[in-house]
C-alpha cells in the first residue's frame, strides 16, 4: 500500500490567502493545497449579524491604589464605594467590583515594579534577565489575533507617557511601559499621539483610503494562484470570488442607501475633529483625546480592542494639574512611607485616575446603537497591577469592571474572591471569561484552565 507523502514544514507555511496592496483574502478549504497548521483555540464562536458586537477596553494606572479607600459594600443602587473609586458612584449598577483577582507570576517576581507592570494581562513571568526582554503575550492581543481581521484596526494600543529606554534596577523600562504584549518579546505599538491615533481609524487603518473592491486587489495574485491548483479547485475558487463581489456591490448598494444587513455601527464618519499634530502638553487634555478616539473607534466599529495605559509604572508624571496636588512626581506621591499629607494627594491621584475610567463608562452609555448601549455590549476593565503602590503589594490588583458584555454580565455587584484559594483568584480567569464572550474560546490562557465565576 502506498503510504501518504508527509507534509513538510514548508508546505504547512504556504500561503492561505490572496494578497495585493496590503489586502489579504482568506480562502476556502482546496482539496489540492496541503493542510495547514491547525489553531490553538476552539472555533470562534457564530455572531448574530443582528446584534452588535462585545467590545473590550483596559484603562490602566499606575503604582496601585491607598488600600484604606479602596473599598465597596452593598449592590445595585445601594452600592457604596470608598473615596478611591468615588468617581464611579453615578455608574455603579453598571459596574462589577472586583476584589481578590491576582497574578502568581507577578507575586512571585522579586522585582516590586516591572516584574509586576507587563505581565497583567497575560500572567506571565518576567525576564530579569537584562540580556533577554521577554514576557507572555497579553490576552487582548491573542483576541486581536482571532478576531482583529473583523475591523480596520485589529487592536488600538494608547498611552500618554512615551516609551521609556533607561534602565531601572538593571532592566528596562520598556517592561513599565507597555501594557499590551504581541508577542513573548514584542509589545504592541503603543500610540501617544491623539492625531496618529486618529489617522488608524480613517479608511483602512493606516490612515490610507479604502479600496472598496478587495478582488481588485487581489486580482493577479489569483490568476498566479490558479495555475497551481486542480480543475475542481478552479471552479470552487471562482464561485468563492464570484460571492465575495456579490457581497461587494450588496454592501456598497446598501452605504449608499446608509444602510446595511443586520447590525451597522451607529457612526459611519468621525464626529470630532482631528487632533492636532502635535503632542499635548496638558495632561488631562490629552487623556481625553485619547478616550475619546477609543470612543469614536468603538462607535464606528475600527476597532473591539483597546488599551490606554494612564501612565507607565514608575511614572515620572508631575500631578501638579489635580488640585491639592503640590505638584509632585506620581512615583513619589505613590512611594510614601504612609506620611499624613503625601497619602491624602495619593487619594486624589487615585480619584484622577478612575475619573478617566467614568468619562470613559459615561461617553459609552450615552450612545445608542439600535436598543441597547455600547456599555451595553462592550467589557471595560478599569485599575492597576499593584494594590498598595507604597508596598509594592501584588496580592491583589483593584478592578473595576463596566458594562454588560452584550447582556452576558449583571452590574451592581461584587465579587469578592479573597477568601476563594488561590487557584480560584487568577486574573487570567477574567481574560479567559472575557475571551469566551468575545468568541474566542481558549482551553487556557496564562496560568489557570479556569473561567471567572459568577461573572
Amino acid at each position: 500500500m502506498t503510504q501518504a507523502p508527509k507534509i513538510t514544514k514548508s508546505q504547512k507555511s504556504r500561503r492561505q490567502f490572496l494578497r495585493g496592496a496590503g489586502v489579504a483574502l482568506a480562502l476556502p478549504w482546496l482539496e489540492s493545497v496541503p493542510v495547514f497548521a491547525a489553531e490553538e483555540s476552539k472555533p470562534t464562536a457564530a455572531k448574530d449579524p443582528n446584534k452588535a458586537p462585545v467590545r473590550f477596553a483596559l484603562v490602566y494606572f499606575s503604582n496601585g491604589v491607598e488600600p484604606i479607600h479602596w473599598w465597596a459594600k452593598g449592590a445595585g443602587a445601594n452600592m457604596e464605594l470608598g473615596p478611591a473609586a468615588a468617581p464611579m458612584l453615578p455608574h455603579r449598577e453598571d459596574i462589577v467590583f472586583l476584589r481578590g483577582l491576582y497574578n502568581q507570576a507577578a507575586v512571585a517576581s522579586t522585582s516590586p515594579h516591572l516584574g509586576r507592570c507587563p505581565n497583567m494581562l497575560s500572567g506571565a513571568s518576567v525576564s530579569l534577565d537584562p540580556a533577554d526582554i521577554r514576557v507572555g503575550t497579553t490576552f487582548d492581543q491573542v483576541l486581536a489575533r482571532h478576531i482583529g481581521g473583523q475591523t480596520a484596526v485589529p487592536s488600538l494600543v494608547l498611552g500618554i507617557e512615551p516609551n521609556e529606554l533607561r534602565l531601572e534596577d538593571g532592566l528596562s523600562m520598556i517592561y513599565g511601559s507597555s501594557i499590551s504584549w504581541a508577542t513573548p518579546t514584542k509589545p504592541a505599538t503603543k500610540e501617544i499621539y491623539p492625531a496618529r491615533a486618529f489617522d488608524q481609524l480613517v479608511g483602512d487603518g493606516s490612515g490610507r483610503q479604502v479600496d472598496r473592491s478587495i478582488l481588485d486587489a487581489v486580482l493577479k495574485d489569483s490568476h498566479s494562484f490558479q495555475t497551481r491548483i486542480s480543475r475542481n479547485d478552479k471552479v470552487k475558487l471562482d464561485e468563492y470570488l464570484e460571492s465575495i463581489r456579490d457581497i461587494e456591490k450588496r454592501i456598497d448598494r446598501a452605504s449608499r442607501e446608509e444602510r446595511l444587513e443586520g447590525w451597522r455601527p451607529s457612526l459611519a464618519k468621525p464626529n470630532i475633529d482631528r487632533p492636532g499634530d502635535e503632542l499635548p502638553q496638558d495632561v488631562p487634555a490629552h487623556m481625553k483625546l485619547m478616550l475619546d478616539i477609543m470612543v469614536l473607534a468603538f462607535q464606528m466599529d475600527k476597532t473591539r480592542i483597546a488599551t490606554l495605559m494612564l501612565n507607565n509604572d514608575l511614572s515620572q508624571m508631575n500631578f501638579k494639574f489635580v488640585e491639592g496636588v503640590k505638584g509632585a512626581l506620581h512615583l513619589d506621591l505613590t512611594h510614601n512611607g504612609k506620611a499624613a499629607e503625601a497619602e491624602a494627594m495619593y487619594l486624589r491621584t487615585n480619584q484622577f485616575h478612575m475619573s478617566q475610567f467614568a468619562y470613559l463608562v459615561k461617553r459609552l452609555k450615552e450612545i445608542d446603537e439600535g436598543g441597547s448601549s455600547i456599555l451595553d455590549n462592550s467589557i471595560l476593565v478599569g485599575g492597576s497591577n499593584l494594590f498598595d503602590g507604597d508596598a509594592h503589594s501584588a496580592e491583589q490588583m483593584p478592578l473595576i469592571l463596566a458594562g454588560k458584555g452584550g447582556g452576558t454580565i449583571k452590574g451592581g455587584r461584587i465579587i469578592d474572591l479573597l477568601d476563594k484559594g488561590d487557584d480560584n483568584r487568577r486574573a487570567c480567569s477574567l481574560w479567559l471569561s472575557v475571551m469566551d464572550r468575545m468568541g474566542v474560546q481558549l482551553e487556557r490562557f496564562g496560568d489557570t484552565s479556569k473561567r471567572l465565576e459568577n461573572l
